[in-house]
C-alpha cells in the first residue's frame, strides 16, 4: 500500500500531463485498445533507472512546464524528450540542474520543474516505487478516448507513491533516440487496403513529406499533405485497428493510430508502421515533417 504522507504534488500540470504505464492489453472485447505510454520505450528506461518494474506508472509530460514537489525524499528519473530539469527549494532559490537519463533525488519541499524540450516532444518522470494511484481494468494509464484510469493532472493533484522495490537504483544510460532531423523517416508495411486508393496516390503515400498537424494528440497523429485519392467508393465495414495503423479517412489525409487509438474504423488502412518506429511517432511535434518508408 503507498504511503499517503509521500508522493508528489502536482504545482504546474504544464500543457498535458498523464499517468501512464504499459496499458491494459487484453480488453478488446470491451472496446477498450491498449493505451499506456505513447514511448513505450522512454517510460520503461526512465523506471529502470530509479529500480523499478518495467510497467510501473509513470507521468508523461507534453512540451515540459510540468512542476512537481516532493513529499518526502523521492528518487526521480525523467527519459525521453529532451527537457532541462531545474530543482528548487520551499524558497523558491535554485539547488540543482539534474542531467536526463540519469536518477536524481528530489528532497522533500522541493520543487522539479521540466522545461520546454530541445526536441521531442514527450517526457516521461518515473518515481521510485512508482506512481501508485488506484488501477482501473488491470492498469493506471490514461486512455483519453475512452476516458479510462486517471484524470490529466491539475494544480494540486496529489500522485501516491508505491514501497521502494527491491532493484537498486540504476545508473546513467545514453539518452533514446527522438527526432532532430527536418524530416523523420518511418518504416510501414504497405496494406491491409493500399489497394483502395488509386496507383497514383499509392507512390504519393511514399514519395511526399507529410507534416505532423496540430490537431495530433495520443489518439493518433494527423498529416497535412496532398490528399489522397480513393480507388473504389465502396463503403468498408468496419475493421479492427492497431497502433501505427495509418488510415485514411474522407479528406484523404492519412491519420496515424497512436496509444489511444480506436479498436475498429471504417475508412481503409493504407499502411501499418512497425513496431520499432512507434515510439518514435510518439516524439513528433506539430509541424514535424516524415516520410513513409516501405519495408524492404
Amino acid at each position: 500500500m503507498p504511503d499517503s504522507s509521500r508522493g508528489l504534488t502536482v504545482v504546474a500540470p504544464g500543457v498535458q500531463s498523464l499517468v501512464e504505464d504499459l496499458g491494459r492489453p487484453g480488453r478488446l472485447d470491451l472496446g477498450v485498445s491498449r493505451s499506456g505510454a505513447a514511448d513505450r520505450g522512454s517510460a520503461r528506461q526512465a523506471n529502470r533507472l530509479v529500480g523499478n518494474e518495467r510497467d510501473a506508472a509513470v507521468v508523461e509530460a507534453v512540451l515540459g512546464g510540468l512542476e512537481l514537489q516532493a513529499q518526502g525524499h523521492q528518487v526521480l528519473a525523467v527519459c525521453g524528450a529532451r527537457v532541462p530539469l531545474t530543482v528548487t527549494d520551499g524558497d523558491g532559490a535554485e539547488t540543482a540542474r539534474p542531467p536526463t537519463d540519469a536518477p536524481f533525488l528530489l528532497p522533500d519541499g522541493h520543487v522539479l520543474r521540466l522545461g520546454q524540450p530541445d526536441s521531442g516532444f514527450r517526457a516521461y518522470v518515473a518515481v521510485r516505487g512508482g506512481v501508485a494511484v488506484p488501477p482501473v481494468l488491470g492498469s493506471r494509464s490514461t486512455d483519453l478516448l475512452s476516458g479510462i484510469g486517471p484524470s490529466p493532472l491539475a494544480v494540486g493533484t496529489l500522485l501516491p507513491v508505491g514501497p521502494a522495490p527491491g532493484a537498486a537504483v540504476g545508473g546513467p544510460e545514453p539518452a533514446r533516440e527522438v527526432p532532430t532531423g527536418p524530416v523523420v523517416d518511418v518504416e510501414v508495411v504497405l496494406g491491409p487496403r493500399a489497394d483502395w486508393v488509386t496507383e497514383e496516390s499509392r507512390d504519393r503515400l511514399l514519395d511526399q513529406e507529410w507534416t505532423v498537424s496540430e490537431r495530433s494528440n495520443r489518439v493518433g497523429l494527423r498529416l497535412e499533405g496532398a490528399p489522397l485519392e480513393r480507388a473504389t467508393e465502396e463503403e468498408l465495414a468496419s475493421e479492427g485497428t492497431v497502433a501505427g495503423a495509418v488510415q485514411l479517412p474522407a479528406d484523404g489525409r492519412p491519420v496515424v493510430f497512436l496509444a489511444d487509438h480506436p479498436v475498429t474504423g471504417g475508412y481503409p488502412v493504407l499502411a501499418v508502421v512497425v513496431d520499432e518506429d512507434l515510439d518514435l511517432l510518439a516524439q513528433l511535434r506539430p509541424g514535424t515533417r516524415l516520410r513513409f518508408r516501405a519495408q524492404g
